[in-house]
Formats: structure tokens, sequence, C-alpha cells
């Protein structure tokens, strides 16, 4: 998207931090979609870069914490950290409010205002997100649910509830189902016998339903759904009481309902079987689950709705609207909605409908155009009479962005009330102290009764709203959650009686009954002490198969040799005839259309790292790329493919260069140009940091008879200003135009030229020229010759939402688009699947773009043929025509596995060593005299073996006996354990890192941390499909030292971040999202991350195509309570994140730990309080811990330094550890993910010493760490456990730790680590065995 001259456009944010760059509102604890790094997603949208994007998803994303605020301030020119540098200086700057202030410049909530200026919200069109439509899907029938699980349970987790306003009978939800109790329930009799009610459910089956309200009358009931397509809407059912409402009576009178439940078992087994449903059956379903005659109220096909409460009329309803912007944390809206009549047929209503009555409010300088970005709103709406409104909002997050760990005591809420008439909004109750949130009004309009929290409790808060007077009338519930996004609500909804004597109320797992009585001034106080209504409910629930797999890993790890799948940096020749391109740290050329096999370049330093090639023009013999030394930095080299010889290009200064080119000028005197780029994450940012920006140079080709591989010097390096952006060359290209006049600069949203050849002005700028541009893509190129026509119109191709497409001839000025009904004219999909690294021929005849390790091509003359049908098509441009006309070749590279490289090693040691006779027995290594914990039995008594000695033989388990049974074979390696544990090499479930998308090869210094603390395996939950996999195949083939990477690639995800979005409308839409990430990373691409969808249907068509695909589903928790059950029902593998109720009762306890799903619940990064790592920083001194300043970048540790006090119950993570506790007692399966945040490794054992805490023993945190987590991943048969046959990933500790009995912070005192049998000294990642000694050195990270 151009703005201007080549300039980016910045949003209000970033104008008033002075970066020009985008907003990140974000956490105070920025490091991103866990995440993005993952938690949430935290970047706002943005005409920046996807790659910028993406640095923000890792940095802010999903969103890491202060920590990262506070270094990245030092890491100036990485794009994570330009991410960080905004995010700090947005929420250090951002004190313009939309709210007036005191004279004493304090914010005033206490006043009355009026909006001065008109509602931004009325200039907003929501018609960007989604891109397509959602095709029909009914979430019971089109999705198998083959168990069922049934239980009874007294007590029930986060019950939001209603009264009835005649009867006094009380609907509440649990577990996605509806329920009531009658009045009787809770008379006094009743409550002083302890006698248990029976629940009475309502609404069952496989739909979420919950937040039930009835109306003003009684005689209807509304109630959230995700019926039909999965989205949550409003809707509408008949009440007759509960006894009526009863669908499984002990005592059956409904001969239609007693028909329909005899059969019940039998038809959920043909639906589980995939028998298409009757009309028929489709009743007797829905009048077994209570919704034969519901109708809908709302008609959501993206955002969703909850909360809804009937207007005095009863002609309508006010509920919360949720949008997201690209960050998929919900913000609220009120909208209003007419009721339909029940008995009306036929009716369908617009998607979309209804009206805005309260939208959000935005910082001072943000206008229409930014109100899609607005993080937080108001929820939580009630009526007051006719025309007002009551609503709760979080006024702490002013800057347009929701922030984690906020100060619950200083107050997050407030409680609002809105004239619509007048439009005169009033703060009925401030947020300080302990805020104010779930309004809830008594039948008589006068008691506003609210939660809050009081010192280390949680109040039940009554104001009368004529006197004023506040009371704390009793401090018994459960900790609201105004700290998180709470779309299921901050706390239960909760109702007055009829008669306003008492509220019921949910707290502590039960549903209370609080009694009230009145004062003198007619004021509510506290009537009684609150009791609880003791209550059973039947649970009854279909559940799908969990999501698994199982995964070879030891096949793949032990072969002699493993494969590329992701290449990138793909670049062709003039004629289209020969590709060349990155695999994994190696440059090859593939001959296009041919049946062999591609040809490694020549290169000086076989070893080392080599990228960003490029032909040098009129020669596709000739190489030219870039060599990556940790010392030296880059180097480029010339290569000729077919003579074999290598050329150092000599004249440049120590640096990081990219993106080399020469000009396609006669003879073999030729111009270079290339890019330097400043400091970045791996690399460090304390060496060679200065001039960024693009040069020239001359240099002279070699001739044709020259067999010497002498250095060609670069002469004549100058500097050209240049609007290229240096943090985004990934997916930038570079191309000479008119011999060397000119400079095509192809960024992923911008193409433009370089007049070289006019020369710069008066202020040494030169001309630049937008010739086309793209409104989201990823990447975008144009078609050389076309560059500059006169016709004012250029061919173009673009990397759009995952898919290439062709625009035949775009204007400069009009962004290139895919989206349908707003796309550009005669836009042509090429890609059945997807794809990436998309580049032109020389002569621009042919396109060209990899997806995994498939080569495709088309010709471009051959599209005409489908010119008819992609005009006709609007939705997917003609991809039914042009799907036939691409080309495509199976690229294979491959390379030495580790495992064949160790035995080679090891043979070499023993030589050395012993001499050749003891060649045989070189690949043992063994450890004598240790205590192993096996975890092969998950019986500690079994799995403990003193006096043992563990044998490994090439990469693998060979034996464990006693030390008295060991025959040790001459030539072996011996290491004395000296009694010392040895452990299963610790797994990661949920790990996320930034430096797989550094663009210079280096040595990863976290991944060293990692290993260096035990870790072994990493499972990343959210990265760069192809990046990510590249430098996993970068780790295995030796050029990278670290644990074995498993990622689930890009995730994919519901709100609108332009290069994560996906809707998901389809089946075939679920596969190519599958297939992207299967393809990428082959046999190591098995699983993938679900990150907040909003429509169930997406999510299940996933789940259907993982099923065949053999894909595991980790999805994003994302602090929605709702979404995260039918997570758990619809089977996916784990939930990533804990809950986000931190006391969970027996209700959910059961069902999460008898359906199979797992559990990673990231104390770290914790919800419902402050997060778990800032008390690691509080009570650690990170910055001086000597291990850590080893390995990791100073400055991110001298970040840490600080830490703001906290009281031990702002901490929840405590609470959340009881929990996962109580859960594995239960059967589930727990993990241990740190969530990569920063310390590395340190944090993974804080996380052990988290879920500890809670109650479990120290075998079973470590069980947690190691074969629980490798039989949810399905690589159990290849690690996690000390078996024979079993890759040898082991840690050895020194004797005196006692890992069973002793500190569980023991675990961090490492004396060796091994994987696949290869050992490292822990302390330094120094090489054991079997090159003793060795130890590359890392990149100049720090300064001292």
């Amino acid at each position: 998207m151009v703005v201007g001259k080549g300039a980016k456009r910045s949003t209000p944010s970033a104008r008033r931090s002075g970066v020009d760059l985008f907003d990140v509102a974000n956490v105070d604890d920025a490091r991103a979609p866990d995440a993005e790094r993952d938690l949430t997603i935290d970047l706002q949208q943005s005409p920046a870069g996807p790659a910028t994007l993406r640095a923000a998803w890792r940095q802010s994303l999903l969103e890491r914490k202060v920590h990262a605020v506070q270094w990245t301030c030092t890491l100036r020119l990485s794009r994570l950290v330009r991410a960080g540098v905004l995010l700090s200086s947005a929420i250090l700057i951002s004190t313009l409010l939309p709210y007036p202030w005191s004279p004493a410049g304090v914010l005033n909530l206490s006043q009355d205002y009026l909006e001065s200026s008109a509602n931004p919200a009325d200039d907003w069109k929501d018609d960007v997100w989604p891109l397509r439509e959602q095709t029909p899907w009914d979430i019971s029938t089109d999705f198998p649910f083959p168990r069922s699980l049934e239980y009874d349970v007294t007590e029930g987790t986060w019950l939001r509830l209603d009264v009835h306003p005649k009867t006094g009978d009380i609907v509440f939800d649990i577990l996605g189902d509806v329920y009531c109790l009658p009045a009787s329930a809770y008379t006094e009799s009743r409550l002083d016998s302890g006698l248990l009610s029976r629940a009475v459910p309502i609404l069952l089956g496989v739909p979420h339903d919950s937040d039930p309200h009835f109306s003003p009358e009684g005689d209807r009931l509304v109630f959230r759904s995700d019926a039909e397509l999965g989205v949550e809407n409003i809707w509408l059912r008949e009440w007759n009481g509960c006894e009526d409402s009863d669908i499984r009576p002990i005592s059956i009178a409904n001969e239609e309902l007693k028909d329909a439940l005899a059969l019940k078992d039998e038809e959920n087994d043909l639906l589980s079987s995939g028998v298409k449903e009757t009309a028929e059956r489709k009743r007797r379903r829905l009048l077994r689950e209570g919704r034969l005659d519901a109708k809908r109220v709302t008609n959501e096909t993206y955002r969703w709705v909850s909360d809804a409460r009937f207007h005095p009329s009863s002609s309508k309803l006010v509920a919360t609207k949720w949008y997201t912007s690209s960050r998929s944390l919900g913000a609220g809206e009120a909208w209003e909605y007419t009721i339909p009549e029940l008995s009306s047929t036929g009716d369908s209503i617009k998607a979309g409908s209804g009206k805005r009555l309260v939208g959000r409010t935005l910082p001072a300088g943000w206008g229409p155009d930014n109100y899609g970005d607005q993080q937080v709103g108001p929820e939580q709406f009630i009526w007051k009479g006719n025309d007002t409104l009551i609503y709760s909002k979080n006024v702490k997050d002013t800057n347009g962005g929701w922030t984690y760990s906020k100060d619950v005591h200083q107050g997050i809420n407030a409680i609002f009330s809105v004239n619509l008439t007048s439009q005169r909004t009033t703060t009925l109750v401030d947020s300080f102290p302990g805020g104010a949130t779930r309004p809830e009004l008594s039948r008589d309009g006068r008691t506003l009764a609210f939660v809050r929290r009081v010192r280390d409790k949680e109040a039940l808060v009554l104001k009368d709203l004529e006197t004023g007077t506040i009371r704390n009338i009793w401090h018994g519930l459960t900790y609201d959650l105004a700290v998180v996004s709470a779309p299921m609500g901050t706390y239960p909804s909760f109702a007055f009686t009829p008669e306003d004597d008492a509220i019921i109320i949910w707290a502590a797992g039960h549903i209370y009954h609080v009694p009230l009585a009145t004062n003198a001034v007619g004021e509510r106080v506290r009537g009684g002490e609150p009791r609880v209504i003791p209550f059973t409910a039947h649970i009854e629930k279909r559940l799908a198969e969990t999501r698994s797999a199982k995964i070879d890993l030891k096949a793949v790890e032990t072969a002699d040799t493993q494969r590329v799948y992701a290449f990138h940096e793909l670049r062709v020749d003039e004629a289209g005839e020969h590709a060349v391109f990155q695999a994994a740290g190696a440059t090859y050329v593939q001959k296009v259309g041919e049946d062999q096999a591609p040809k490694r370049v020549p290169t000086l330093h076989p070893d080392a790292p080599y990228y960003s090639p490029s032909f040098v023009p009129g020669s596709s013999d000739l190489v030219l790329h870039a060599r990556w030394s940790d010392v030296n930095f880059t180097t480029f080299e010339l290569a000729n493919v077919t003579s074999g010889v290598a050329y150092e290009l000599t004249g440049l200064p120590l640096g990081r260069y990219y993106s080399p080119i020469l000009c396609s000028c006669s003879g073999s005197g030729r111009q270079i140009a290339f890019v330097k780029t400043g400091g970045d994450y791996l690399t460090g940012e304390v060496v060679a940091t200065a001039g960024a920006g693009l040069y020239l140079g001359q240099l002279t080709l070699p001739s044709g008879s020259d067999a010497t591989d002498s250095p060609i010097a670069i002469k004549n390096v100058r500097f050209v200003p240049a609007e290229i952006d240096t943090d985004d060359l990934l997916h930038t290209q570079l191309r000479f135009l008119e011999k060397n006049k000119k400079l095509l600069v192809q960024e992923p949203r911008r193409a433009f030229v370089i007049d070289l050849a006019v020369g710069p002005d008066e202020f040494g700028d030169y001309p630049h020229e937008t010739v086309a541009s793209g409104r989201m893509s990823d990447e975008l190129v144009v078609s050389p010759p076309s560059v500059g026509s006169s016709e004012g119109t250029t061919p173009a191709a673009i990397i759009d939402f995952y898919h290439v497409y062709y625009a035949p001839a775009v204007k400069a000025d009009d962004a290139i688009w895919s989206r349908p009904a707003n796309a550009t004219k005669g836009l042509t999909r090429l890609s059945v699947d997807g794809g990436h690294s998309l580049t032109w021929s020389g002569d621009g005849s042919k396109l060209f773009w990899f997806l995994g390790p498939w080569l495709h091509h088309v010709d471009i003359s051959k599209l005409n043929a489908c010119t008819k049908a992609v005009k006709r098509d609007t939705t997917t441009f003609g991809i039914a025509c042009t799907k036939k006309l691409p080309e495509f070749q199976e690229v294979v590279v491959e390379y030495p596995s580790d495992i064949k490289r160790l035995k080679k090693e090891a043979a070499n040691f023993a030589a050395a060593k012993y001499g050749e006779e003891a060649g045989p027995h070189a690949n043992f290594f063994v450890i004598a005299n240790a205590t192993l914990v096996t975890f092969e039995t998950g019986n500690p008594k079994a799995d403990v073996l003193r006096d043992a000695v563990l044998v490994t033989r090439n990469g693998e388990i060979e034996a464990i006996v006693g030390v008295h049974d060991a025959v040790i074979p001459y030539g072996a390696t011996v290491l004395d354990a000296e009694g010392g544990f040895v452990v299963p090499g610790f797994i990661d479930v949920h790990a996320h890192w930034n430096g797989f998308d550094t663009i210079h090869p280096a040595r990863s210094w976290e991944l060293e941390t990692f290993l260096a603390y035990g870790v072994t395996t990493l499972h990343n939950p959210s990265a760069d499909t192809v990046l990510a996999f590249s430098e996993r195949f970068r780790t295995e083939r030796g050029q990278l030292v670290g644990p074995r990477i498993f990622q689930t690639g890009t995730i994919i995800y519901g709100a609108g971040a332009t290069s994560y979005h996906q809707d998901v409308v389809d089946l075939e839409e679920a596969k190519s999202a599958l297939l992207r990430i299967k393809v990428e990373g082959g046999p190591s691409a098995f699983s993938y991350k679900n990150y907040n969808l909003p429509s169930r249907a997406s999510r299940q068509r996933l789940l259907l195509a993982a099923r065949n695909l053999s894909m595991l589903c980790v999805p994003e928790g994302g602090m929605n309570y709702d979404w995260d059950q039918t997570y758990i029902v619809d089977g996916m593998t784990t939930i990533e994140h804990p809950l986000p109720i931190p006391v969970l009762y027996d209700d959910i306890l059961t069902m999460f730990a008898l359906s199979g799903t797992g559990s990673t619940p990231t104390h770290i990064v914790n919800y419902g309080g402050v997060m778990g790592e800032q008390y690691i920083w509080a009570t650690e001194d990170i910055p001086n811990n000597e291990k850590l300043r080893h390995f990791t970048r100073h400055d991110i540790l001298e970040g840490l330094s600080e830490s703001t006090s906290r009281p031990l119950n702002s901490y929840q993570v405590f609470n959340t550890s009881i929990s996962t506790a109580k859960l594995v007692r239960k059967g589930l399966k727990a993990h241990i993910g740190a969530h990569g945040e920063q310390p590395l490794g340190v944090n993974y054992h804080a996380e052990m010493f988290f879920t500890k805490a809670g109650g479990l023993t120290n075998y079973e945190v470590l069980r947690a760490a190691t074969s629980d987590a490798a039989i949810t991943l399905g690589i159990d048969d290849a690690v996690g456990s000390l078996t024979p046959g079993k890759l040898a990933d082991f840690v050895v500790y020194p004797p005196g730790v006692n890992l069973l009995d002793g500190d569980i912070s023991g675990t961090r005192d490492i004396r060796f680590v091994a994987r696949g049998g290869r050992v490292w000294d822990a302390s330094t990642l120094t090489e054991v065995w079997p090159v003793p000694g060795r130890r590359e050195p890392l990149p100049p990270l720090n300064a001292e």
C-alpha cells in the first residue's frame, strides 16, 4: 500500500511515539499469535509489510512480556525489536485518553460527560473480515461424536445464571448445557435440610449453550448457542417452568419425547458413522436436546454475541457483540436485536443484522479508519428503564490495546450508564479500588449489585442508586477475571430474587443464596449469612475422538540421510530454465522441467551456511550468493556451476549483507547491488551495525578460461539512499533494469523503481517510482520487461492469504487484493493449495513458486485460455480452469543425518584414542554408576533404577543393566555418573523463539540455551511454516546446535491479521491449510494450531482434515472458557495455556481429565492474574546468572533486572497449579511448556516449579516433562523414556541433586545433556562426545 511517495503510513500511536512504523497496542508484557508469541495477537491492522507484522507477532505477540518491552529498546534494527520499541513507547506515552481530565491531571471518571465529537463507529464499515462467508455446516451432524460421557456433579465452574422474575426458578449453564433449579431448592427449610436438589436439564447436546436469561414476564428464555454453524448467536425459546422444560424427566409423560429418548443411542451412532440425518431424526434430536422450537434472534457468521438481556418491553434485547481486530481478543459493543415471534415460521434473519447502541471509544487522535483497531470496548449490558443501559468497561487499557498483568487492586473495570436518548454517559462506580464489574440490577431498579476485589477477597457489592451508598455485603466470591479478556464474562451473571430479598450467585463451585434486608432509609443491606443451594446435576456429553497420531521419529533420525522439504529465496534465470534457491543453509540449482536431482552450487567452505542466491544475467552457469560466518559475517561468493570453481568477492568491510545481484550489462565488467543490514536478533547489535541500506559497486567477471579461484574485488562501493525496508528483506527482490540504469525493488506490498541514471537530487535522493502495490500481500513481484510500459500498467503476481495470484494489468495506485467482491480486475488464482517464494523468469514469460519440495511454474501466455472462467468466478478467480496450467516438479535435497555423522566422528575419536582395534566398539557411549529414572512404566517404584549402567550405541539406547552385570567393550567411551540421576531429555511442548526468521543464517543462541538446560525436543505452536522448518533442517544437518525441532507452522488464525488470517469456510480450504504445513516439514510436520477461529465449523473441518493427514491439533486457549470446552468436546489434542478460570471444579475437571485432551498450562504466562514469569523475575537475580550470561544476550537479561512487587494473591498461577494437579490425579496428561519467555531455559525449570506447587510429586512433574509429553505428541516410540531401542536423549545430574525428593529447582543443576547420543557439557555446551572439546563460536552478541 502506497501512501505518498514510497512512504509507510503510520497509525496515530506510531506518530505519537515518533516511530514511523505501525501501532502495536500491546501487553505490558510484550516480547507472538500464542504470538504471538501466541498468547494473543498483539498487532494493529497495518499497511506495514507482512514480515514486519510477523515480527510484531512474535515480539509483542501473541505477546511477550514486559521484559521484552524493556530489552527491545536496545535492539534497534531488528524487526522483532522494532515491534518491541514501539510497544514500549506506546505503553509509556499513551496518556491521551478518551475521557475528560481534572485540573490536577488525574483521570476523572466520577463526572458526567458528553461525547464532544461524532461517533466514529458511524463512519466505519466492518466489511473486510471475513474474506469469504462460511459454507453450510452443522456442528451436530457434520462432525462425528462417537463417545459418550455421563457423570453426576454437585459443584460447577463459572455458572452463569438467572432467576425467574415471578417463580424464582434458577436457570444456569454448566459445561455448555443449561439446567433449571426450582425455587423450592432455596426455601429456608430446604436449605436447613442440606438435601440436594435435582438440577433439571433443559438444553443438552453438541451445541455449546450458555448465558440463559428470562424475559420480564418470564414466558421466554434467551440463551447463547453455537448451534448449526458454530458461531455463538442468541437464541430464543418458550418457557413453561422447570418441570415442563425437563428433557430427561424421571417419569416421561410426553410420548414424542419418550420415543426420541428411546432412539437416542441408536441415532447418535448413525450420526457418528456418517449416516446423513433425516428430517424425522433431526426433529427427534432437537426435541431431546430441548431446542425443537428454538428460534434465532441473531445471525452472526464471524463476530459472535453473548449475554443477551431483554428490554422491559420484551420486544427487543441488548447483547454484547464481540469484535476482533488484528488481535484475536474480543472488544465488546452493545447491539440491539428484535425479538422474533416464536409462532412465526420461515422467517430468516439477515447475517450481521442488528443495531449498534454503544460502541467503542477511541484514543485521542484516532479516527474512523482506526475504529476496527480498538481492542477494548464496553460489555455486560443491562437495561435500566426503557432507554438507559448500564455496562462495565476496562478503563485501564486506554491506548487502543489490551494488556496483560494489570493491577487488580488498583482496579481495571468501571461501571457506567448511558442514556440512549440524550447520549449522556455517567460513571456509576469508579474502577478504584478493586475494580467494578458484572453489574446486575434489582427488580425495582434501585440497587446496583456488582463484584470487586477487596484486599485478598472478592466482594459482592451493593450500590443504592438513590443515595449513592456503597456496601460490601459478602467477601466469599471467587476472584473476578477482569484481568483477562473474558468473553465468558468477568464474573458469572447473577440475579435478584423476584422480591429483591436475596441475590442468587455462583461462587467457589456452588450456587449461593445471599439474603438481603432493607434499612431505615430504604437501602438494601446484608440480611443474613449466605448459604449454599445444594444441587446435583447429571452431565451428559457426546465427545469426538481425541486427535492423536504416531510419528516414526526413530526411522527418520536413524536413517543415513534426511531430506530438506522447505525451500526459499527462489530465483530463476532469464529464460526460466534454471532455478536457484536456498535449501536449509545451502544453495542449489535445479534444471526446470527435468527429472534430475538439483546440483549443489560449488563453494569455498562447504560446511558454512550459504544464502541469498541469484543468477548472473546472461549466464545460468554463474551463481552469486552469500556465505555466513559467525566471526567474519557475510562474504559474497561467485560460483561456476559447470566448472565447479568458486570465487570469493573481496573489498567489503565486515558486515551483514543480503540480496547481491549483478546487472545484465555486456562484457565482463558488471555493476553489483546489494543491501547492508544492521544488527539483528541472532547476530547481535554490537558489531558492524552502521550504514544499513542499498549499495552499488563494480566488479569484473572471470573469463571462461579462468580455472583459478582467485578473489574478485568489488570496487567503487557507494551508498545509494533508497526507500528499501532493510528490516523486511526476506521477501524483497532486487533486479536491474535497462542494463544498470534502473533498479527494481519488489517488497511484499510495494514494487518501485529507483532511477540510477538520473542521479541524486540536491539532497542526495534518487527518484523512486511506484509501479505496483498490494493491499495485504505477503509477496509482490512484477514482470521485469513490462516495468514502465507506456500503457501505465504492469503485470504482477502476489501471494495473498497463502495463494498465488496473477494480475495482468495493474496500476501503481491500485493495490492488488484478492478479497471476493473487492478483488483486482482480472485477478487470476494459480495455486490449488498455496505457495511462496514467488519470482519471475528474467524475460517475464514464466512465473515460479514453491510449495514444500514442489517447484511450480506457469507459462503466462497459457492463462488466456482461462480468461472467461476467471471473469465468471468471483470467489476463487478461475482456479477450476487454471489449476491444470502450472507445471511442477519435486525437488529432492538430502544431507547426512546427525547419527550418520556421529558414527563417523565416533570412529575417528576412538581410533585416535585407542587405536584401530577399537573401531568395532567406537560407537558405544556408556554412563556407569547412575541412578536412572526411566519413566518407562509410569510407576516410580519400577522406574527408578539405582547402581545402573546406561549403554548407548549409534545414537540409540542399547541396554540398561546393573553395574555388576555390565561388560564394557574396548573402545567404548565411559562416563562415571557417580551415583547422579539420569533422566530422559526434557520436552518443551510449548516453546516459542524468534531466530528462525533472521535472514542471516547465524548460529542460534536461543537453541543452544534450550539445550544447555536439558531440553532435547522443542515443539513450537506458532512459527513460520517455511523458515522454522528450514531451521529444523539446518539443525539436523549440523549447521546449528540445539534440540530437535517440531512446530505447527504458521497458526491458522481467525482474526484480522493479514499475514495469518484464514477463514476455512469449507473442507477444501481446511485440507489446503494443513497441506501447506505438511509439505514444508515432511515427516516432522505433524501438528497445527487453531488460533481462535471464531467458527466451530471451521475448527471441525480442520480436525477432519487432520485425521487424513495424521496431524495433531494444539489450539490456543485464548482466555475463552466457552471455546476451550468445545475444543475438548471436539477432540483437540491439547489445550495450550491454562483454562482462564484458575480454580476449577468437578464438572470441568472430570470432563477434561477423561476426554483424552492434554493440557499445557504454561504457568509462566498464566491467566487470571499476574503471570508467573514476574514471580521469577522478582525472586531471582536473572542478570547475574552466570550460566545465562554464557548463552543469552545480556541486554535481554538486564531488561529483567527489576520487577514490580506483587502480593502472592495476585499470582493466580498457584491456583492454576492446584487445578492442574487435580486434573492429573484424575488421569489427564499435563505437559511442561514455558512459552519461550525470557530467560530461556531457566523458565522451563520455573514451569516445573509452578507445576509442582499445586501438589504433584517431583516424579509426576518430571513425567510431564518427558514421557507424557512424548505420548501426547505421538513421538513416544523414539523419545520420552530411557528405554532400549529409543533415541539416546538424556540429562545427567551431579551427585547430590535429589531429583525425586529434593527441591524441584534442582532440575536446573545439569551436568551433561545428550541428544541423539551426542553429549555436551551443560554448563558451556562444549561437546563431550564424540568430538571432545568442540565448541563453535556464537556471533558477538554482547559488548563485554
